[in-house]
């Protein structure tokens, strides 16, 4: 894990629990989200912008080190709406990084 590079900012973390507004895999508001690599450490995924959603204990802990795509169709989930969602999200604050301007609201 020390070797891995972990970049996501406190400010990133929030602005994602925000433009996600709870978990990002069964949408569930009702307990504190975690931070779950959508890749895997194990897999080579970081914890950056690009690859950590916000998950309940209970999703993170079913897909463990899964695949997401392959685990979302296991748990019957539906993975269009997630990688839909994930990728318009990042869409909306991978910008905001780039020029250092304010992520767009998604509200």
């Amino acid at each position: 894990m020390a070797a891995v590079e972990n970049d996501l900012t406190p400010e990133q973390w929030e602005a994602l629990r925000g433009a996600w507004g709870g978990c990002a895999y069964c949408q569930s508001s009702a307990t504190a989200m975690q931070r779950d690599c959508v890749q895997p450490i194990s897999r080579g995924g970081r914890y950056t912008l690009a690859n950590v959603v916000p998950a309940c204990a209970s999703c993170n802990a079913s897909k463990h080190n899964d695949e997401v795509t392959a685990w979302l169709r296991r748990k019957k989930l539906d993975e269009r709406v997630f990688l839909l969602r994930h990728a318009t999200i990042l869409g909306a604050l991978l910008p905001a990084e780039d020029n250092g301007s304010e992520p767009a609201d998604l509200t």
